[in-house]
């Protein structure tokens, strides 16, 4: 039943991060230019848009209903649910929203949702706990990996749209991974937790991911940029499971294979969902 209800978080996390990143678009349009070598700066002249702050704050809850879900389900598994929910985005953003979605994209979104629901019917095996524990030096090196590696393609590539959004993905990926490890600790620590290390990482994680791609929504247009950081923050926390948490791979060559073949068509996918390469717009 504990697996059951952080799936059902998950997915209600899928409908309120599309909201919020559509709502988080519209407002970083509108705000001056971030940058990225000036990040307190940035993050409160962004703060200063109602409609950004809007998004923020619904991102937020969606956060808390995340937490909620990676404390309760298997972190690939509730991942996974969530990823497919970015199948929402492309009706959101056009019915909602009114953003134009182009055919290229409702397909590579589309595709995206299929291979992470791929994923998802081949983790049977994960679904018996919630596996939480994990190696301290494991952990420590997928953060450094994981944040670090974010980092460094903003750092390298601050003026391209889609290396932003895949910088943002890894940053929220580490923040995500954080917070299922500390769930760990949450019945012998309580409210203990916020003043663990992993507490610090994961608000320096989020609001680092949150600032890299507010920057890649001012250059990149809304579908294929909030496609692209959910296919690099779900595949990385994916990972996260069988690396540091212990989850088991399929049982079988069949249910192997076709993880793999998800795997493959969620990359062909994100590759396919960007416009056509064209001059990044400035604001």
């Amino acid at each position: 039943m504990s697996v059951a209800l952080g799936l059902v978080l998950a997915l209600l996390t899928a409908f309120g991060s599309v909201a919020g990143f559509l709502y988080k678009f519209r407002g970083a349009r509108s705000a001056p230019q971030v940058e990225l070598r000036r990040p307190i700066r940035s993050t409160i002249l962004l703060f200063r848009s109602p409609v950004y702050l809007l998004g923020v704050a619904i991102g937020l809850s969606s956060w808390v209903v995340h937490v909620g879900a990676l404390a309760l389900a298997p972190i690939s598994l509730a991942q996974a649910t969530v990823a497919g929910g970015l199948v929402l985005l492309t009706v959101v953003a056009n019915r909602l929203f009114g953003i134009e979605v182009t055919r290229r994209e409702w397909i590579g979104v589309t595709l995206t949702a299929a291979g992470l629901a791929a994923l998802a019917a081949t983790l049977d095996g994960d679904a018996h706990s919630a596996h939480s524990h994990y190696a301290t030096g494991t952990l420590t090196l997928f953060l450094l990996a994981t944040a670090g590696g974010g980092l460094l393609v903003a750092a390298v590539f601050s003026r391209r749209a889609i290396a932003l959004a895949v910088a943002a993905g890894f940053e929220w990926a580490a923040s995500d991974t954080s917070i299922k490890a500390l769930s760990a600790h949450l019945g012998a620590l309580g409210a203990g937790v916020l003043v663990q290390p992993l507490a610090l990482v994961i608000f320096l994680a989020s609001m680092i991911g949150l600032l890299i791609s507010a920057r890649s929504l001012q250059l990149g247009e809304a579908v294929p940029m909030i496609a692209l950081t959910s296919v690099a923050a779900n595949l990385t926390t994916i990972a996260a499971g069988p690396i540091v948490f212990g989850e088991p791979l399929p049982a079988g060559q069949v249910a192997l294979v076709v993880r793999l073949l998800a795997f493959a068509l969620v990359v062909v996918a994100a590759a396919l969902t960007p416009p056509p390469m064209h001059a990044p717009v400035e604001t």
